[in-house]
């Protein structure tokens, strides 16, 4: 047997979070952005408060925490790669958040999803490392129910094109290769990206809420990567993070 299928998911780890963080006075809703320019906005803007300031190897990641539609939020940038952001879910779930949406970019297997088209995650291939050590190995992990549910009808009821699918989470951005993205495509995902897996796969392991909404960025579908400058696409990604913040507290 592999290594990554050697897990005990019954046993508590040595590091266990909930022993070594005291649970905090924090909002049980919580937003997780990807977009770190408008996280900073939103910081500036509502004179968001840091609840927790957690610091890290790589320095801080703090927890903040605003007032929207007259209830407490909290909001925090996960980093980049599934295990610092599986690790910086953990530590919010221990504070005391309890019901999150994800957003974020990724990239697309088909043209036909241009820059900023929304996509509600249902399911994420595990083509990475971090959510084996979650839940029993299998070749996807679906969402939950309550979330897709509550983000599908945020979406509709303002009216936003969308489309729901599959996404194919990999540790290993640079070795997407013709053959793989091919494969995965046949399957059946629409995008890929770093995250959704592992993140699905904590929250089910802990019993929160989670959802995710992604929009389509950068496109792997042709001969050649086209970056189709997503980055720049800064009404779509402060948009997502309001609908995102509006959603959670629905949850």
């Amino acid at each position: 047997m592999y290594p990554i299928l050697e897990h005990d998911f019954t046993s508590e780890a040595k590091i266990e979070p909930s022993r070594i963080i005291k649970p905090r006075d924090i909002p049980e809703h919580c937003v997780i952005s990807f977009f770190r320019e408008v996280n900073e906005k939103v910081v500036n803007e509502k004179q968001a408060k840091v609840a927790v300031p957690n610091r890290w190897e790589d320095g801080e990641h703090p927890l903040y925490e605003i007032e929207h539609r007259g209830r407490r939020l909290a909001f925090f940038h996960p980093g980049v790669g599934a295990p610092l952001a599986a690790g910086l879910l953990e530590e919010a779930i221990a504070f005391g958040c309890k019901k999150f949406v994800v957003v974020g970019g990724a990239g697309v297997l088909s043209k036909e999803l241009t820059v900023g088209k929304l996509i509600l995650v249902e399911s994420a291939v595990r083509d990475e490392g971090l959510s084996y050590h979650y839940v029993e190995p299998g070749r996807e992990i679906m969402a939950q129910p309550q979330a897709l549910s509550v983000l599908r009808a945020a979406l509709q009821e303002r009216g936003l094109p969308f489309v729901s699918g599959k996404t194919w989470t990999t540790d290993a951005p640079y070795r997407e290769t013709p053959a793989a993205i091919a494969a995965r495509r046949a399957e059946g995902c629409l995008t890929v990206e770093m995250k959704a897996a592992s993140l699905m796969a904590v929250a089910q392991f802990r019993n929160v809420l989670l959802g995710q909404i992604l929009y389509a960025g950068d496109d792997l579908s042709g001969a050649d990567w086209d970056n189709r400058g997503w980055q720049s696409r800064k009404e779509v990604r402060e948009n997502l993070f309001w609908l995102a913040a509006d959603a959670c507290l629905e949850m």
